[in-house]
């Protein structure tokens, strides 16, 4: 196996993946998955369960892949698997096997991801499988329509390529594609920064990607979830979003992100920062971006923040201020409670005196309600 990479001036040179990855036995088929950690092949080496595995590695913190690990018993058989293809949602993969029950030759089967590894192996049926040789599918960005090889009676050679509508029982996870810059703020020069999405709901990190060197990504989100974006450079203030897409249709984001040098006065809003109406008390999907601002100050050890609390107009003002000191002093009490000095943190609430958008609209009315942190040194 091989690797190229698109530059401003065409392909590079291909790069022998290694002998971490290649050995004198048959590599082939490789598939990135969308976030480029994961790279799926098929290889006749020995030590698998059959005369050809599928076999993925990971990306190492290097920025190389690491050894490969045999994708198990639910997907590799007795038999020949190859022609591995991951979607776009990072969670559905299908290929092309001999060794599963099937109609004819080589067969095209999916799996989908799930708390133990991979779903059983679900064959896609007749009339896309045969008695003849189906394999080599992979899947447009949108997840409806397939592209495949096939012998089939009525091809007009040996293989022939076809293409049919996925039945919605077949088709990957709907899939979000958020793409943008990362920049800094004052230079506006682009940065190579890190892109960690979280489940809020269950805490855990979906996803980690890398920019590229002028600081361009590119991540897929399955929909039905809500996700916290966060994107963090050394020497610089993180950039925190969210994603609310348990009801959303397939769309595309397209955002880019200021990122502020780390000095007096810079401000950031902790848009993962959640209360509920009328409330101090912190919700749980609000430790991750806490989890955030803690690794932020033990790495800049002598950083002192103010964390400060504001509200829309609704109610009144003196409701309001105490709501914001309230709210602001959760999350100082919150950090101090996990090992950060309090001499280190201020705690300010502003009320609904300094509104970022107009409080006549209830989008604008959401953009108020914030948590922001400020540097003071």
């Amino acid at each position: 196996l091989y690797i190229s990479y698109l530059t401003d001036h065409g392909w590079s040179t291909p790069e022998n993946l290694g002998e971490v990855i290649n050995t004198e036995a048959w590599e082939s088929a490789p598939c990135l998955s969308p976030d480029k950690q994961d790279l799926y092949f098929a290889s006749n080496r020995s030590g698998g369960f059959g005369k050809s595995d599928i076999y993925v590695c990971h990306m190492q913190p290097n920025g190389k892949f690491g050894p490969p690990v045999n994708a198990g018993p639910e997907i590799n058989t007795a038999g020949s698997e190859s022609c591995p293809f991951i979607h776009a949602d990072n969670q559905t993969l299908y290929f092309t096997s001999d060794g599963h029950i099937g109609y004819g030759g080589d067969d095209l089967f999916l799996v989908r991801k799930n708390g133990a590894g991979w779903s059983p192996a679900e064959n896609l049926g007749y009339p896309i499988n045969t008695i003849e040789n189906e394999g080599s599918m992979v899947i447009s960005s949108n997840g409806q329509t397939a592209y495949y090889a096939s012998d089939r009676s009525d091809s007009r050679g040996g293989l022939d390529l076809y293409s049919f509508e996925l039945r919605e029982d077949i088709r990957p996870i709907k899939t979000l594609w958020v793409k943008g810059k990362v920049f800094d703020a004052k230079t506006k020069q682009g940065l190579p920064s890190a892109v960690e999405l979280t489940d809020l709901t269950t805490q855990k990190i979906i996803s980690r990607v890398q920019t590229d060197e002028t600081g361009n990504y590119l991540t897929t989100l399955p929909v039905g979830k809500d996700y916290g974006f966060n994107v963090t450079r050394k020497g610089y203030l993180f950039y925190s979003d969210n994603f609310p897409l348990t009801n959303k249709a397939d769309s595309t984001y397209n955002i880019d992100i200021p990122l502020q040098p780390l000095q007096a006065n810079a401000t950031v809003v902790l848009k993962n920062i959640f209360f509920d109406v009328n409330s101090a008390e912190l919700r749980k999907e609000s430790y991750p971006e806490l989890a955030n601002i803690i690794r932020l100050l033990k790495e800049n050890n002598t950083l002192k923040v103010s964390i400060n609390g504001h509200t829309d107009n609704t109610g009144k003002p003196a409701d309001n201020l105490k709501l914001s000191n309230d709210r602001a002093r959760s999350v100082v009490q919150y950090l101090t409670s996990q090992g950060i000095d309090a001499k280190r943190l201020v705690s300010k609430g502003f009320g609904s005196t300094e509104p970022i958008a107009d409080n006549n609209t209830e989008e604008g009315k959401a953009k108020n309600r914030r948590t922001e942190m400020k540097v003071l040194n």
